[in-house]
């Protein structure tokens, strides 16, 4: 069963919340972030993308940057920017994206329990992209943005959450820039803590990374390096867990992530659908956008025009949970099969866009002339997440995609 712990939060006070909070390092670029930070001193980037403080084209796997993020987080705390509570205690993280709100306890999650297998992932991880953000735990001392995990929901800890939504009023409450809502609720009392921790335990066999895969496995490994190096090692230590938001599987919504490639591979556009047609049912559709809107079924975007894909029987295999994916389909019957993409996570001839940006995205890309064609895709179900997870396999690149991102700065985990 799961372990989840309270912990004392490091969190900045409720004025300068919204200014400190920031989106996780990975969805942006440097430029990006400096243009985030710009005049917002108690920006969280400060100490996430701290090669924004550092001269320009400073490398950011530098011994610099990681350096002034150890300064800046130093200060964010001296300054009081960041303040940590006295007691160990749960949280909840709410977000509110069209209407919809998903509401997540944020607790620490357990070493033991990712190196067991009952935190479970579903998709592999790179070692380089490992090893930055090992270098940015164990030099900060803290799990300084959570990761996304989901469990199988479980009603009394949606009552006890629906509870305190209800009752108290949240510690921080903004809508960010992008139009998304963050909410944040502190739970005080230690009875409600002890009975989180207990459902946890009890009721929950799995925990299941939703997104953060490489922040999860350097968390994990940092706190796998300090025990081995700590002789009088108790396992109670705060470096024996890590920072994460469990999100209810009820309340998630996975977006399509979908896929723009830049040449034909020596195919007309005629040529292709031709060859389209020999495991797909396709159909013109004209200029107006084309949304998939069933398993297997897919859109394509060529020379000004959308076009319908639905994958004819016995093209894919029901059975197996990673061959049925449409991200697999389309993999091996499109982009290997016709296109001569063999590898999703090297060829420089693909690129992925999360379904967030709308399909607007794919057809500006294509009509600028940058991309020669874009596929549009259902997106996976939580339910083909988990039933992947639970298997142990592991789905292609690029095949979830969650939104709202988790905000960087509420509540962060020191490991001392």
């Amino acid at each position: 069963m799961a372990t989840v712990k309270a912990f004392k939060g490091l969190r900045p006070p409720k004025e300068i919340a919204k200014d400190l909070a920031c989106l996780p390092y990975d969805v942006m670029n440097t430029a990006e972030a400096k243009s985030m930070a710009a005049g917002k001193e108690y920006s969280l980037l400060h100490i996430t993308r701290s090669e924004i403080d550092l001269p320009e084209g400073t490398d950011v796997h530098s011994q610099a940057v990681y350096d002034k993020s150890v300064e800046n987080f130093k200060k964010f705390k001296e300054k009081g920017w960041l303040v940590q509570d006295k007691e160990a205690k749960f949280y909840i993280y709410a977000q509110t994206m069209a209407g919809r709100t998903q509401y997540g306890i944020v607790g620490a999650a357990s070493v033991d329990d990712y190196l067991n297998g009952i935190i479970k992932k579903h998709e592999l991880t790179r070692k380089e992209k490992e090893e930055d953000r090992m270098i940015h735990v164990r030099i900060n001392n803290a799990n300084i943005e959570p990761v996304f995990f989901t469990y199988p929901a479980v009603d009394e800890i949606d009552q006890i959450v629906s509870d305190i939504v209800n009752n108290q009023e949240a510690e921080y409450d903004f809508v960010a820039e992008d139009g998304f809502g963050h909410h944040f609720w502190v739970i005080n009392d230690d009875a409600t803590n002890k009975k989180i921790e207990e459902l946890f335990a009890q009721k929950v066999p799995y925990t299941y990374v939703a997104d953060g895969h490489h922040r999860t496995a350097a968390a994990a490994l940092v706190g796998a390096e300090k025990r081995k190096a700590n002789p009088n090692h108790t396992g109670s230590e705060d470096y024996n867990y890590f920072l994460a938001v469990h999100f209810p599987d009820d309340q998630l919504k996975i977006i399509d992530y979908n896929r723009v490639v830049k040449d034909l591979n020596g195919n007309t556009a005629v040529g292709l659908i031709e060859k389209l047609k020999e495991d797909f049912y396709v159909k013109d559709e004209g200029t107006d956008i084309f949304k998939p809107s069933a398993l297997h079924e897919f859109s394509l975007y060529i020379d000004g025009k959308w076009y319908s894909m639905r994958a004819k029987e016995g093209r894919y295999d029901d059975k197996d949970p990673i061959g049925v994916l449409d991200v697999t389909i389309l993999s091996n019957l499109v982009l290997d099969k016709i296109l001569g993409i063999k590898d999703l996570r090297t060829d420089n001839r693909i690129d992925f866009v999360g379904g967030i940006r709308g399909l607007d995205e794919l057809k500006k890309r294509v009509d600028s002339g940058e991309m020669a064609v874009a596929f549009a895709l259902y997106a996976v179900s939580m339910k083909q997440l988990i039933d992947i997870a639970d298997s142990g396999n592991i789905m292609p690149p690029k095949t979830t995609w969650f939104e709202p991102k988790l905000r960087s700065g509420l509540v962060i985990h020191s490991l001392v």
